[in-house]
């Protein structure tokens, strides 16, 4: 059952140390939960498993375990996969001549002869298991590091900007957007992030009175502090830096894992909203990235220290959670997605329809990763 494939690798500039570690540390993590989870829940329904792999092709180091799990590393370290008793290949296609010769005993062991109800479970636990890893990273960091916010106060606002235009003023305090209340300024960043060229009704609190203010927030390119280019809907207002309304808060277990949760979902949310924005013409499809540009900003992050490097696995952990839950044959989504057909059907789908599925969903995986090899590597030359 394999997690996403991530490509080619080429580590331009800042040496081993600076690039290909830190992102060898990332996906490292983000690999091993994905196919622990599904290695976990097929040894929950008694599936044997025969190969737990980080990485692609030869193998480089590993063991056998008791139950005969071979654990191992490999030559690529771009993904991953387990294979199941009853598979062909790492991506779980059937192989049909040793399925039909099975005694009974060995097809209780076998993925393939499951019901379809627990081999979609192993199936969706992978995804799962990432947006575990992230809620439990984005807790931790909350718990250990605590909870900075600065006030949604208005401190300057840029002139011929939205704001200005919406009749903002300086020291007004964003109190909702469209009904939904703001806690800080970085919550109100995220909502006019992702809603460029929409109209936003804005409650704030001006002097003590209510007011609604009518804004469209501009889509503007910004580089972060890396020299990375971002097309992002803004205001053109700045955040108040003043005592009072910068406070970082302790945050406790509970607390921590609900706000893990919410950013989770935050991840979740923006990048469907990005990809939604693809199919309408509203964002540009040269954002998207693949390995390079993947270990590029993990030896950018690696600059700041562990926890922004943890905050990067954690975002990187949703979007493979939710890359591989995408219906493509050959991704997580693509088998449940043969499975709901089985269900429906009483009946699983012909060899030759599977055998063709998987080949245009391999099709497909591969220009992926071909068209985001190649905006990696434009970036890199232009930025």
């Amino acid at each position: 059952m394999g997690s996403s494939v991530l490509g080619g690798l080429s580590a331009f500039g800042g040496g081993i140390t600076g690039y290909v570690i830190p992102f060898l540390f990332v996906l490292t993590i983000v690999v091993f939960f994905h196919e622990l989870g599904h290695f976990w829940i097929a040894r929950r329904c008694g599936i044997r498993v025969l190969v737990f792999s980080i990485g692609f092709g030869p193998e480089l180091i590993g063991f056998n375990d008791r139950h005969g799990t071979r654990w191992k590393i490999s030559a690529i370290p771009l993904g991953g996969y387990v294979k199941f008793f009853g598979d062909e290949s790492a991506a779980s296609t059937p192989d049909n001549a040793s399925l039909q010769a099975m005694t009974p005993a060995e097809k209780a062991e076998s993925f393939q002869h499951q019901k379809v109800g627990p081999r979609a479970a192993v199936v969706v636990a992978g995804p799962v298991a990432n947006f575990l890893l992230a809620i439990a990273i984005f807790a931790g960091i909350f718990m250990v590091v605590g909870k900075q916010t600065t006030t949604a106060r208005v401190d300057t606002i840029q002139a011929g900007s939205a704001a200005a235009d919406a009749g903002f003023q300086a020291g007004d305090i964003v109190l909702a957007i469209n009904g939904r209340k703001i806690d800080s300024f970085s919550e109100m960043q995220r909502i006019v992030s992702v809603s460029a060229g929409e109209t936003l009704s804005v409650e704030v609190d001006r002097g003590g009175e209510r007011r609604q203010i009518k804004a469209v927030p501009a889509l503007k390119e910004l580089k972060d502090n890396f020299g990375n280019t971002h097309r992002v809907g803004v205001l053109g207002i700045s955040r108040s830096m003043a005592p009072g309304d910068v406070k970082t808060e302790r945050v406790g277990p509970l607390a921590a894992l609900g706000m893990g949760v919410g950013e989770t979902w935050f991840v979740i949310e923006r990048t469907m909203s990005y990809i939604g924005g693809i199919f309408a013409g509203r964002e540009g499809a040269d954002q998207l990235g693949g390995p390079i540009r993947i270990a590029q900003v993990s030896g950018q992050v690696a600059t700041g220290g562990l926890v922004p490097l943890l905050h990067l696995a954690a975002v990187l952990s949703v979007s493979i959670g939710l890359l591989n839950l995408f219906p493509i044959p050959l991704l997580d989504g693509g088998h449940l997605l043969f499975y709901a057909i089985e269900a429906m059907r009483g009946r699983p789908l012909s060899e030759r329809a599977q055998e063709m599925g998987f080949r245009i969903g391999l099709a497909i995986v591969v220009m992926l990763m071909i068209f985001a090899t190649f905006n990696d590597i434009i970036h890199l030359y232009t930025s």
